[in-house]
C-alpha cells in the first residue's frame, strides 16, 4: 500500500434500529446536541425538496435516446493490463476511468491564491468526477425524525475536524425536549453572537419551561474501537471514542467560531507559509486515573508529528504535498530523501512555542487544527508504554501505546472510567482539565447497541437510559403509538424533529478491478456464487463509463432510503454530489472556462451551481444543485437528482451496444451479475440491499441481476467493504451507500484528494 492513502472514510455500520454513521477520521459535521440515540445526529429542520418519482426532473436530461456515441469502443485492454503489477495495474485503470478528472483537479490544486477561483476549479473537476459514474453520492448524515434530551447546537456543529466529539459544551435536560420548545432554542442559537450568550440564553428559555438540566449525556451507538491511538488511526469509529481525551490547538465553539483551546494565540506569516502557535503554560497532562505526568509543551507536536509519520498509512496523507496541507520536507522525510528529522516543517521553538511551516500556502491550513493527526503527543508517556520514533533513529514501534484507556495520556475534557468492549465507555470530567470552567456535562456513557433489536434506542430513550435516538422505521411507528404517562398525545407528536443532515456524504461504490470473490481475512465468508465466465463479463462491464451510468441513475436512492426512515422523510438526506452542494461560495464575481467558454459566476455563487453548469454544458443529465431548494437559498440535497428510469435505460442501451464491440453480449436471457454485501443479521442492512436489487433488476429489466451476497454478523460484514486497507480486499461488485466521507478541513480538496491517485477512498473502486 502506498503511503498517500488517505483516512476518513465513513461506513455505514447502521444497526437495524440506527441510522449511525461510521467515520473514518473527521468530522461528520453533525449536529453536536443531536448524535442523541443510536440513529443519527439530530438537530434543525431540513427542507425535504420535492418528492421525484422514478423521472424527477434532470438537467438536460435526454430520455430514450443515447448516452454517448459508441462507435469504435475498444474498452480497457485487459491482456497488456493483467501482465501488470497491481500499483501499475491501478494506474492503468484509473487514467482510463478517471483520468479527465485528475486533469482538471490538478489544475483546481495548483490555484492557491485566488480561493475563490479555486472553488470554481475544484467544482469543474467534480461534475468530470461524477460523470464517470464510478461511485455515486447517496446520502448523508441525518434527515431523520428522532427526540432527545440533548439541547440542539450545545455543540459544534462545524463540517470537518473532530470537536463535535469533544462533549464537554453539551447541555442535556433530564425532561425530552418538545418539538415547539426545540425550535425556538433553534432560534436564539441564530440570534446568539457568541457561545457566552448562547449558552446563557439557552438556560434561562430552559429554566422558563421548566426544563432542568443533567450532569450525565447517555449516547448508544454500534462503533466497534480497534485503537486509543488518536493519531494512528483512520476511523472515525475509534476517533468518536478518543476525541474528547485531548485539547487542541484550536477548536471551534457552539457557534463554530474557532477559539483558542491549546494555543492561546497564533500568528501567520506575510506569504502564508509559516505559522507560529503560542502554547497556553500550565496545562497539565494525566494519567487514566488523574495523576500528573507532566505539562502540555511545545515538543508534544513535534513528538505528534513523529508518530504520524511512523504511521503515515494513517493520517500522513493530511501532511503531503499532493493531498494535504504540505508541510516542509514530511514528503521527503517518509520517502527516505532526508535523514535528520529537524528539517521537517514542525519546531518547539522553545516549551511555549510551536512553528509549523507548510512548503506552500495551504489556505485551509488552521482549519485542520481540529483533527487528530494534530493532537499532541506527550513524548515521555509514550516512551514509557514503549513506543519509540524512526525519526529518533529505533525501529518503530507503538509499544502498549493506545492498546487500552491506561495506555494513553490525558489532556482533555475527560477521563475514561471504564471500558468493556461492545458493551460501555464511560467518560468522568478531567479535573486538571484547562477549560475546566466550561464542562457542563460531567459524566459520559457510550453504549454498544448492535441493532439486532430495533426498538431498543427508543425505549432507553423513553427509560432516559440513553439521551435521545433516532427514530428507525420500527421506532417511528410505536413513537406515534406511544402516550406518555399524563399526556395526551404521542411521544412522536410531543417530541419528534427531523435531524439536520452534516457534511457526511456516503455513496454507492463500483469495484472496476475486483480481485477477491470472498472476505480477504476470512476466506470461508462472503464467498460469491459467480463463475469464472461471470466474472469477466461483470469487469468489462463495469468498465464502461455508460453502464456504470445506467447503474446509478437506475438506482431510487429515495427508496433504499426509505427502509430506514419512512416515506415521509427519505428525501431529505439524500445528497446529489460529493462535496455537499452548498460547503462553499464565492465571495467575488468569477470567471471561469466552461468547455472552451468564459463563465462568470457572482459573488455568493454556491460550489453545488458551478458543478451544475459543468454537467449541463457535458449534456450529462444529472440534477445536483435546485436553485430553489432551501425556500430559495438552494441546496444539492432533499431531491433525487439522479434516479431516471429512462435515463438509465438510454445509458444501458449504449452500454449493450458498446460492449457488444468486446464480444459481451448484454441481455435479459444472459445478464450481468452484481455482488453487493448483504448484513443478513440485521433487518436494516437487510431491507436496503433489497431495496437497491429491486430497483436495478427492474428499471434495467432483467438485464442487471444483483446477487446478494449474505453475511452472518456485522464484523465478517464491514470486512467486506470498510476495513480493507487496499482495493484487491474489496469483496464487492457495488456497494451502495455503505461507506463515505466527511470533512477534514474547509476545502473542497478534503474531499476530491480521496479519489485521485492513491487517494483513500479508490480502494473502494479497487484501486491501490
Amino acid at each position: 500500500m502506498k503511503k498517500c492513502k488517505a483516512q476518513k472514510l465513513l461506513a455505514t455500520l447502521l444497526a437495524a434500529s440506527m441510522v449511525f454513521s461510521l467515520t473514518a477520521c473527521g468530522n461528520n459535521g453533525t449536529d453536536s446536541n443531536t448524535n442523541t440515540g443510536t440513529d443519527t445526529n439530530t438537530g434543525s429542520e431540513a427542507n425535504t425538496g420535492n418528492e421525484t418519482s422514478g423521472s424527477n426532473e434532470t438537467a438536460d436530461a435526454t430520455e430514450g435516446e443515447e448516452a454517448t456515441d459508441n462507435e469504435g469502443y475498444a474498452g480497457p485492454d485487459w491482456e497488456t493490463i493483467d501482465a501488470m503489477s497491481y500499483d501499475e495495474k491501478s494506474d492503468a485503470l484509473y487514467d482510463y476511468n478517471l483520468g479527465e478528472f485528475n486533469e482538471y483537479y490538478q489544475v483546481a490544486k495548483e490555484e492557491v491564491t485566488d480561493l475563490d477561483k479555486r472553488m470554481a476549479l475544484m467544482a469543474v473537476a467534480e461534475a468530470k468526477l461524477l460523470e464517470s459514474g464510478v461511485f455515486q453520492p447517496v446520502q448523508s448524515n441525518g434527515g431523520n425524525y428522532a427526540i432527545s434530551r440533548v439541547v440542539p447546537r450545545t455543540g459544534s456543529t462545524v463540517l470537518w475536524g473532530l470537536d463535535e466529539y469533544k462533549w464537554y459544551t453539551y447541555l442535556v435536560t433530564n425532561e425530552l425536549i418538545r418539538s415547539e420548545d426545540r425550535t425556538e432554542l433553534v432560534a436564539i442559537w441564530g440570534e446568539s453572537e457568541t457561545a457566552d450568550d448562547w449558552f446563557t440564553n439557552a438556560k434561562a428559555f430552559l429554566e422558563e419551561k421548566g426544563y432542568t438540566l443533567s450532569d450525565t449525556y447517555n449516547n448508544e451507538i454500534s462503533y466497534q474501537l480497534v485503537t486509543w491511538d488518536v493519531i494512528a488511526t483512520s476511523m472515525t469509529s475509534d476517533s468518536y471514542f478518543i476525541s474528547c481525551t485531548y485539547s487542541g490547538l484550536l477548536e471551534y465553539d457552539a457557534v463554530n467560531q474557532q477559539q483558542p483551546a491549546l494555543a492561546e494565540s497564533y500568528e501567520v506569516s506575510a506569504d502564508g507559509t509559516t505559522y507560529t502557535f503560542h502554547i497556553r503554560p500550565g496545562v497539565k497532562w494525566v494519567d487514566q486515573q488523574g495523576r500528573e505526568i507532566g505539562e502540555v509543551t511545545a515538543d508534544d507536536w513535534v513528538a505528534s508529528m513523529m508518530h504520524v509519520a511512523d504511521n503515515d498509512g494513517e493520517l500522513g496523507y493530511l501532511m503531503t504535498t499532493t493531498d494535504g496541507c504540505g508541510i516542509k520536507n514530511y514528503d521527503a522525510w517518509v520517502n527516505g530523501e532526508l535523514s535528520d528529522f529537524s528539517e521537517v516543517g514542525v519546531e518547539a521553538v522553545d516549551d511555549y512555542t510551536l512553528v509549523y511551516t507548510l512548503e506552500a500556502p495551504f489556505p485551509a491550513f488552521a482549519s485542520m487544527m481540529g483533527y487528530g493527526c494534530f493532537a499532541p503527543l506527550n513524548r515521555s508517556f509514550y516512551k514509557s508504554q514503549g513506543g519509540t520514533f524512526s525519526a529518533e533513529g529505533d525501529e518503530y514501534t507503538p509499544g502498549n501505546y493506545g492498546t487500552d484507556p491506561s495506555h494513553i495520556a490525558y489532556c482533555g475534557p475527560y477521563l475514561i472510567t471504564n471500558y468493556t468492549e461492545d458493551n460501555v465507555t464511560s467518560y468522568s470530567a478531567n479535573p486538571s482539565y484547562w477549560n475546566a470552567d466550561a464542562v457542563n456535562t460531567k459524566n459520559i456513557n457510550i453504549y454498544y447497541n448492535d441493532g439486532t433489536d430495533t426498538l431498543r434506542a427508543y425505549n432507553d430513550t423513553k427509560d432516559n437510559v440513553a439521551s435521545g435516538c433516532g427514530l428507525n422505521s420500527s421506532s417511528l411507528v410505536q413513537a406515534q403509538q406511544d402516550i406518555p404517562d399524563g399526556e395526551t398525545e404521542t411521544y412522536f407528536d410531543l417530541y419528534s424533529y427531523t435531524s439536520a443532515t452534516d457534511g457526511t456524504t456516503f455513496c454507492g461504490w463500483v469495484n472496476i478491478n475486483r480481485a477477491t470473490w470472498t472476505n480477504y481475512d476470512d476466506t470461508s465468508v462472503g464467498v460469491s456464487a459467480q463463475t469464472d465466465e461471470d466474472k469477466l463479463r461483470t469487469r468489462e462491464a463495469l468498465s464502461n463509463q455508460n453502464f456504470r451510468l445506467a447503474l446509478a441513475m437506475a438506482f431510487d436512492r429515495g427508496g433504499f432510503n426509505a427502509t430506514s426512515v419512512g416515506e415521509d422523510l427519505k428525501l431529505v438526506s439524500l445528497r446529489n454530489s460529493y462535496v455537499p452542494g452548498t460547503f462553499q461560495s464565492l465571495e467575488n464575481d468569477t470567471t471561469v472556462d466552461i468547455n472552451g467558454e468564459s463563465v462568470t459566476f457572482k459573488a455568493g455563487t454556491y460550489y453545488g451551481e458551478v458543478m451544475q453548469a459543468q454537467l449541463d454544458a457535458d449534456g450529462i443529465p444529472l440534477k445536483v444543485w435546485d436553485p430553489n431548494a432551501d425556500d430559495g437559498v438552494g441546496s444539492g440535497d432533499g431531491f433525487d437528482g439522479w434516479y431516471n428510469a429512462d435515463n438509465a435505460v438510454a445509458f444501458l442501451d449504449t452500454a449493450i451496444a458498446e460492449l457488444e464491440q468486446v464480444g459481451v453480449e448484454v441481455s435479459a436471457e444472459n445478464p450481468i451479475y452484481i455482488d453487493i454485501p448483504c448484513g443478513s443479521f440485521a433487518e436494516y442492512y437487510s431491507k436496503r440491499a433489497n431495496a437497491y436489487k429491486q430497483s436495478i433488476e427492474n428499471v434495467l429489466g432483467g438485464k442487471v441481476i444483483v446477487n446478494l451476497v449474505e453475511f452472518e454478523d456485522q464484523t465478517s460484514y464491514t470486512y467486506s467493504y470498510y476495513r480493507i486497507s487496499n482495493g484487491n480486499e474489496a469483496n464487492f461488485d457495488a456497494a451502495p451507500g455503505t461507506s463515505g466521507w466527511g470533512p477534514d478541513y474547509g476545502d473542497a480538496q478534503t474531499y476530491l484528494d480521496t479519489i485521485q491517485p492513491y487517494g483513500y477512498m479508490c480502494k473502494n473502486i479497487g484501486l491501490y
